[in-house]
């Protein structure tokens, strides 16, 4: 990195969960100096709502080992187990063996060893009220929440990886991030992906909203078809189903129709 690159100045995290335990989600974003931001998000599918703040956190603290960040930079959340847990009750944990007061075992351990690890200097939390107007806090509950519902979600990607730009051009090798329009479609795709598996009956607006096509398209179609890797495949009251097909499915099948 150069002294040039902007500085992360801000960066919060959020997690959520349909049901705890359940179908979870978790949302993080962080802004630079120079006004871009960049927002990530994930998607589990049985866990809790403290594994989702904790998976947050972590994933957020990783992607900020490329850059360097604003001194004093607190990452906001509202969740007071991950604060008290990073910033009061590891030491303790460590030095009990990873069991608590009561000699039980800490939950959750796994997330919050890879935490220890991923910590930052001069980074720390910082505590904000859900739902109290903050804008990032808002939002990264919105990327959270979309995600353990499986909904469908474009997130921002403004900010160049650093990693790829210190690699240099070769044999012709774009240094910048992946264009946008592919970025978005990775989504949809890792999303459609995760559909299928958990076997989640869509609406015809939200398979439309995956897939990218106007409603109006699937409103009459009676037999299955296919969509990328996936078979569209009706159900009743109006729903659709995906189901993933096979490569070696997908390249027989177009043999018979050359």
């Amino acid at each position: 990195m150069t002294e040039a690159t902007p500085k992360v100045i801000a960066a919060a995290t959020d997690g959520a969960c349909s049901g705890n335990p359940g179908p979870g989600g978790w949302g993080a974003l962080f802004r630079l100096e120079d006004g871009k931001v960049e927002e990530l998000g994930g998607f589990e599918s049985s866990t809790t709502n403290n594994r989702m703040e904790l998976k947050a956190a972590l994933s957020l603290l990783e992607r900020l080992k490329d850059f360097s960040c604003y001194p004093g930079l607190k990452i906001r959340t509202d969740s007071k187990y991950l604060i008290d847990g990073f910033s009061k009750w590891m030491p303790s944990w460590k030095r009990k063996g990873w069991r608590t007061a009561s000699g039980k075992p800490v939950l959750n351990q796994d997330l919050w060893q890879a935490l220890d690890r991923a910590r930052l200097s001069n980074v720390s939390l910082a505590y904000v009220k859900g739902h109290s107007g903050d804008s990032d806090n808002e939002r990264v509950d919105q990327i959270a929440v979309s995600f353990s519902k499986g909904f469908s979600l474009d997130l921002k990607s403004e900010i160049k990886d650093l990693k790829l730009g210190n690699i240099g051009n070769q044999d012709g090798f774009d240094n910048d991030a992946a264009p946008d329009y592919l970025q978005k479609l990775f989504s949809r795709l890792e999303l459609a992906d995760c559909i299928a598996r958990k076997g989640y009956a869509l609406t015809s607006f939200e398979l439309a909203d995956l897939i990218g096509e106007p409603q109006i398209k699937h409103h009459d179609k009676k037999a299955a078809w296919r969509w990328r890797n996936w078979l569209v495949e009706p159900l009743d009251h109006g729903l659709w189903k995906l189901n993933y097909v096979k490569s070696v499915e997908m390249k027989s099948e177009d043999k018979k129709n050359e």
